[in-house]
């Protein structure tokens, strides 16, 4: 995880491991000195010039000694959240290929089951409330707070809300977190839906999106690096109501909807009216979101994320194309969502209709595209101007009409 937008209410109920933690932690008391495999890996594949980012690769690496998974795919995916503008990656990947098919020996693996044991004991003490953090352990205690401090701050993943301390110099004054609350971790299937716990991690998303959204997985692999996917939720992706949140677009292409608790009152809406303006939502005070549902339907779904980087970056646009088609060719059903183009995450309706009973070809496209010039005049920035996004966004249609069609 990224320590430095890491809340201390985030931490409760974990082992806290940092690099000063890892030297001689593999040996006996008498040779403390000595360093850790993975930092010593990186000395002999000399992986450290000015050190500024080392503290992070040896803790990212370490992570994934212990996971022992140290195929390149699964190397370059662990190094993707630290930035090494001296050394280069070979050498960081080389200490890490050195380490491959190696069991983890330190003081932390063979203390494990112990540790788990004392968490476990930390887990069953219950709730939590401080001066101004409060860490329920069910969704009843977490409504009744809200409905009692409206004003609290809500706690997921932390990711962005972190900034708001480290950045923009908040001061938090309650803070509710739901790292504890097992109910809205939760995946399963129900009538048809994919029911999704707002805490769910991108991470644990991940692989039962696979089975029923694959376009969507592969997105994710996009979604920041990999401490970010290991802390950042999906409910907080949403409840964030950026306009460049990368779930979103695809969630409304979907058809999703979300359950709205409210003390002990549940109502369900579709996403698409969820997003009201630029940072405003359809919460109420001392609402929050309990679970997101996704039908599990025949589906064409492509997404299509542009950013100035592959990974580790910010939308510029984001596009999620859903068209069902009859066996005449006729566009029977279309979803086309865009983040990046407008104050929130939004359908392009008239692009929508634009494509409702006609064919995938040339006049179609053309008529579509025209449609979401007129729709939407996105805004210019540091990401991309105007023109810019509204050119990409006819662009990335075109490109899955091309795809539908079986052109490369």
């Amino acid at each position: 995880m990224n320590a430095c937008i890491a809340l201390i209410p985030s931490l409760h109920g974990k082992q806290l491991l940092t690099v000063e933690d890892l030297a001689g932690s593999d040996k006996s008391p008498n040779t403390k000195d000595e360093l850790h495999p993975v930092q010593q890996a990186l000395v002999d594949h000399h992986g450290s010039q000015c050190g500024f980012c080392t503290p992070g690769i040896v803790m990212s690496l370490f992570a994934l000694h212990h996971e022992n998974k140290e195929n390149k795919p699964d190397v370059l995916e662990a190094l993707g959240g630290n930035l090494c503008r001296c050394t280069g990656y070979r050498p960081l990947v080389d200490a890490a290929n050195s380490l491959a098919n190696m069991q983890a020996d330190d003081e932390f693996y063979r203390n494990r089951e112990q540790t788990l044991s004392q968490l476990q004991t930390i887990a069953q003490q219950g709730t939590v409330s401080g001066s101004c953090s409060f860490i329920p352990v069910s969704e009843d205690e977490l409504a009744q707070y809200l409905v009692d401090n409206p004003d609290a701050r809500i706690l997921a993943g932390g990711t962005d809300l972190g900034l708001d301390v480290t950045q923009q110099l908040k001061k938090i004054d309650k803070l509710v977190s739901l790292q504890n609350i097992p109910s809205l971790q939760t995946i399963h299937e129900d009538n048809n839906e994919l029911v999704i716990g707002s805490t769910v991690t991108y991470r644990d998303l991940q692989s039962i999106l696979i089975q029923h959204f694959p376009e969507f997985a592969h997105m994710l692999d996009r979604l920041g690096s990999q401490q970010i996917r290991n802390q950042g939720t999906l409910g907080g992706n949403i409840g964030n109501a950026s306009p460049i949140g990368d779930t979103p677009p695809v969630l409304l292409a979907l058809d999703s909807s979300l359950d709205l608790r409210h003390g002990d009152t549940t109502r369900n809406i579709p996403l698409s009216q969820f997003f009201l303006d630029y940072k405003k939502t359809e919460l109420k005070p001392g609402e929050y979101i309990a679970r997101i549902r996704i039908p599990i339907t025949p589906h064409q779904l492509k997404v299509y994320k542009l950013s100035k980087r592959y990974g580790d970056d910010i939308s510029t646009v984001l596009a999620a194309i859903n068209l069902e088609t009859n066996d005449d060719g006729q566009i029977t059903r279309a979803r086309v969502a865009l983040g990046g183009m407008a104050a929130i995450p939004k359908r392009a309706e008239r692009c929508e209709q634009a494509l409702l009973g006609s064919s995938l070809d040339t006049e179609t496209l053309d008529q579509a595209k025209a449609a979401i010039r007129q729709e939407f005049k996105p805004m210019s920035d540091v990401r991309a101007s105007s023109e810019y996004r509204l050119e990409a966004a006819c662009n990335l249609l075109e490109r899955y009409f091309m795809e539908q069609s079986g052109q490369n």
